[in-house]
């Protein structure tokens, strides 16, 4: 079904593919084009490492056509391979049995850029203000009210007296774990979580992270090799 691909493209499927085949699943399809089976295991592996990613940025990411993209999203949530879930203006996707509803939903909203700044400032400091957050991001404090709107309605913050996460735990597990699939802020972020978040010797929380973090750092380093 995919037509001839360039030596770059093959490559990126490969580099992803082999993290497919790393990941739990029941096995392609017997009879399936081996050239199908390699882009959907590289799509599960792209999903592995990049959850809550949207049709677009998967396509170009993978170096895919369109209509090549579709076939083979198609097929894997046919199969019961990966889910979707709509977020604001995008149809976002992730491995079935993965992650909560909660988790689909973050993913999504840390997913976008200004949602995502919100979300580290306020785990930065919890008493953080909008203006701080607009200062420290650049952008108007009109962007920043809207994120947070969009947060709350995702159940991820409330604003009844200032901004307060949700479940903080999760969203910052979320970030290191996948830290290298957002930008440099979360990466900077994920590498100083231990330091910003109190100690408690009686939570294994902190050690969490800590292990997550390197495992967030091996997987990058694996798939630059």
């Amino acid at each position: 079904m995919t037509g001839p691909v360039d030596e770059e493209k093959r490559a990126t499927l490969r580099r992803f593919a082999a993290v497919g085949a790393a990941t739990p699943f029941v096995g392609t399809a017997a009879g399936d084009d081996p050239d199908d089976n390699e882009t959907r295991e590289a799509i599960r592996g792209y999903l592995a490492t990049t959850p809550g990613a949207h049709f677009s940025k998967l396509r170009d990411d993978l170096q895919l056509g369109t209509g090549e993209t579709q076939y083979h999203l198609d097929t894997l949530v046919d199969d019961g391979v990966i889910k979707t879930r709509k977020n604001g203006d995008y149809r976002r996707f992730y491995l079935t049995g993965r992650f909560s509803a909660f988790e689909q939903r973050a993913l999504g909203y840390l997913r976008r850029r200004t949602p995502r700044r919100v979300v580290i400032a306020l785990l930065r400091d919890p008493a953080t203000s909008a203006s701080e957050i607009a200062a420290t991001a650049g952008v108007s404090p009109a962007s920043i009210s809207g994120a947070a709107a969009s947060l709350e309605a995702g159940g991820l913050l409330t604003r009844e007296s200032g901004y307060s996460l949700e479940r903080p735990e999760t969203l910052t597990l979320l970030l290191v774990r996948f830290a290298g699939s957002f930008d440099e802020d979360t990466v900077e972020f994920a590498a100083e979580a231990d330091t910003i978040l109190q100690y408690d010797p009686k939570s294994w929380f902190l050690t969490g992270v800590a292990w997550l973090w390197w495992q967030t750092r091996e997987c990058v380093a694996l798939q630059e090799n």
